[in-house]
């Protein structure tokens, strides 16, 4: 059979050949260079016709010319040049490393180029093309086919419809329906570019490289076979599962188990995760995730956000730098850097911290917060001069206070819970555009809206002084409503700090409505001093009296009538001839500014209850250089008959 297939093949070669020798003929004999040697042959034939000449080889034949060697069973060689090899396996070599197999062997000596046919078999070092057609220029050492073809290269094997194989520089190019498969990973491309010495894979075109459940789909980029390192570029995209990624470049360094997303990078799973970034980079065997650039990291409680992030899953530690943000609902927390472990709940933020609870609308500033994120708690220190900040709204205007430790848990550990306490000690200090107060140390529930302050607290409002061993601030619908005093209770009242009203009393009560003081209670061993006003607003003297309990109405900040309740004694002395230095009560102690903070600077630097204690308690001297209570700047001195504004006070109905 084989016998016949080599005479129709040659009969097929003499019919096409002839005829174009007829009219071609050669009237020169080639140059050597380009003439085919015999080296062997069981029998040979010699033909002539015209000019050109045929010779005709049969059995072991085997021919060469340079360094170019051909074996085969039979042959017809044109003009010392031309050669068409047959049998059941022709062999064309060149040089020690590469070689082709195929049926049929068309050879032109003076262009050095090879057309292969039916079986072809390509052989270059551990690599192996396999095609059904291939022209092969012995010259440049490129093959190329038009045919689809498969290449092996140790454990990775590459086919496409159409390639050129540059076997000199070991660079395949192959074209249309390019599939590589290797143990780790299969890809399919349109055009790709395959360095069999470095094994490297460089994408030309659409690519879908998949590995176990991932897929990778990019339009540039490469792949190192041998090194396990890959770099995806144009339109990256990676999936996995319910994962999503995209990047200007993915790249992959599968020795270290690292993936990295360059360039405006997202990455989703499902709708429970989300992270973006200027670069992601996962290092899987480490399982650590790290964001940089324009950080953005979103999960089912809380949103992150930051110049970068760095997650350990192993450790269940993330940490973020640069100016950062985490939201976990109601709760908005800002510093310029954050460590948090996931698995006690535990963080710490440094740097500008600003935390939020927009639920209890309260704000802390500081400069370092221990927070755990399960119940709640957060502990604030240092702040502008070492001292934490805490905001919040009262009637409508922003409340300020200031301490050494600031700590906010739930009132409730449930989880959920909105409700919030506060707990702020050591030197805590209170602004309000309309009231001001100190104590050592304070306690604030969401769930009832009282303040509790404790030992020496002082409060501030108006021209109103509230003095007590404790006193409770009531809030009603973000409002002052009532001011609780305690054991000791004293209160001054002193538009223009000459000559001060006073009410003392076991416990009092004081009624408050739009931050105004309208009324007030005082419950138990009652002392009062009073300067009642006539209808002009002048002083028409002062009235002590003391009783079991007593109840005062305001208007204006000033007291406009008063009911004694039992066991009823009181005078009323003339303005002149009075003494009213020995008017003041036990335990009178009118604190001006400073102690009293008059804007939010106030609020740090050193403490003010030291200077507080170098100003004689019994001073009634005026402070020239402070306003009146209605913003009006104050005479140059006492006035000779201490009459005050008319707009500031109507004369007590009780009078």
């Amino acid at each position: 059979m084989n016998r016949i297939k080599q005479f129709l093949t040659l009969l097929l070669f003499v019919m096409c050949w002839l005829p174009l020798a007829a009219q071609s003929p050669s009237d020169t004999i080639p140059p050597k260079s380009q003439r085919v040697r015999i080296d062997n042959a069981s029998s040979l034939e010699y033909q002539r016709r015209g000019n050109n000449t045929f010779q005709r080889l049969i059995g072991e034949v085997e021919l060469s010319q340079d360094s170019i060697f051909m074996y085969c069973d039979s042959a017809i060689i044109e003009n010392s040049t031309k050669v068409l090899a047959l049998g059941d396996e022709v062999l064309i070599q060149q040089g020690d490393s590469l070689a082709a197999f195929a049926d049929t062997l068309f050879y032109d000596g003076a262009l050095k180029e090879a057309e292969l046919i039916g079986n072809v078999i390509l052989i270059n070092g551990e690599r192996k093309l396999f095609t059904k057609k291939l022209h092969y220029d012995l010259n440049t050492k490129i093959a190329t086919y038009e045919t689809p073809a498969t290449i092996t290269d140790g454990e990775t094997q590459l086919s496409s419809k159409r390639g050129y194989y540059y076997t000199e520089q070991n660079d395949i190019f192959f074209k249309d329906s390019v599939i590589v498969i290797n143990p780790d990973f299969q890809l399919r491309a349109d055009t790709l570019k395959f360095n069999t010495t470095e094994q490297i894979a460089t994408f030309l075109g659409p690519t879908v490289m998949r590995s176990d459940s991932s897929r990778v789909y990019c339009e540039d980029g490469f792949y190192d076979v041998e090194n396990n390192l890959a770099e995806f570029r144009q339109n990256a995209q990676y999936s996995k599962g319910d994962q999503r990624a995209t990047a200007d470049v993915i790249r992959y360094d599968g020795e270290n188990g690292i993936y990295t997303l360059d360039g405006d990078a997202e990455f989703y799973e499902g709708t429970r995760r989300e992270a973006t970034g200027d670069l992601i980079r996962y290092d899987q065997r480490n399982d650590i995730t790290i964001l940089e650039g324009n950080a953005y990291f979103r999960d089912s409680t809380q949103v992150i956000t930051g110049e970068s992030i760095r997650y350990d899953a192993k450790k269940k530690i993330y940490q973020t730098s640069g100016r950062s943000r985490i939201e976990d609902g109601p709760q908005i927390l800002q510093a310029d850097q954050v460590d948090y472990a996931e698995a006690d709940s535990l963080g710490i933020a440094s740097g500008n911290v600003i935390w939020q609870d927009t639920s209890a609308n309260i704000t802390i500033q500081c400069d370092t917060a221990r927070y755990n994120q399960s119940t709640g708690f957060l502990k604030a220190t240092g702040g502008i001069r070492g001292r934490p900040m805490l905001i919040t709204l009262v009637d409508g205007d922003s409340l300020y206070m200031t301490a050494d430790t600031l700590l906010s848990q739930r009132a409730d550990t449930v989880a959920n819970d909105s409700s919030r306490l506060l707990q702020v000690y050591y030197d805590v200090r209170i602004y309000k555009s309309d009231m001001q107060a100190l104590c050592d140390s304070l306690s604030y529930s969401t769930v009832d809206s009282l303040f509790r302050m404790f030992h020496d607290p002082i409060i501030w409002a108006a021209t109103s002084q509230f003095t007590a061993d404790t006193i409770h601030m009531q809030l009603s619908n973000e409002q002052l409503d009532k001011i609780f005093l305690y054991n000791n209770s004293f209160i001054l009242n002193s538009p223009d700090e000459i000559f001060f009203n006073q009410i003392k009393g076991r416990d009092i009560v004081a009624h408050f409505d739009s931050s105004e003081l309208r009324k007030m209670d005082v419950l138990g061993n009652a002392q009062s001093v009073y300067y009642p006003l006539d209808d002009e607003g002048s002083y028409v003297g002062v009235n002590k009296t003391i009783c079991s309990e007593m109840t005062m109405f305001f208007g204006n900040n000033t007291i406009e009538e008063i009911l004694f309740i039992t066991q009823l004694e009181g005078s009323l002395e003339p303005m002149a001839g009075t003494d009213h230095d020995a008017l003041k009560l036990p335990g009178f102690n009118w604190q001006g500014s400073p102690p009293r903070p008059r804007s939010i600077d106030d609020l740090f630097g050193p403490s003010l209850r030291v200077v507080a204690q170098n100003q004689p308690a019994s001073s009634t001297l005026r402070q020239p250089d402070r306003p009146r209570p209605d913003g009006t700047p104050p005479p140059d001195g006492p006035p000779a008959e201490q009459r005050r504004p008319k707009d500031q006070a109507t004369r007590p109905k009780n009078e």
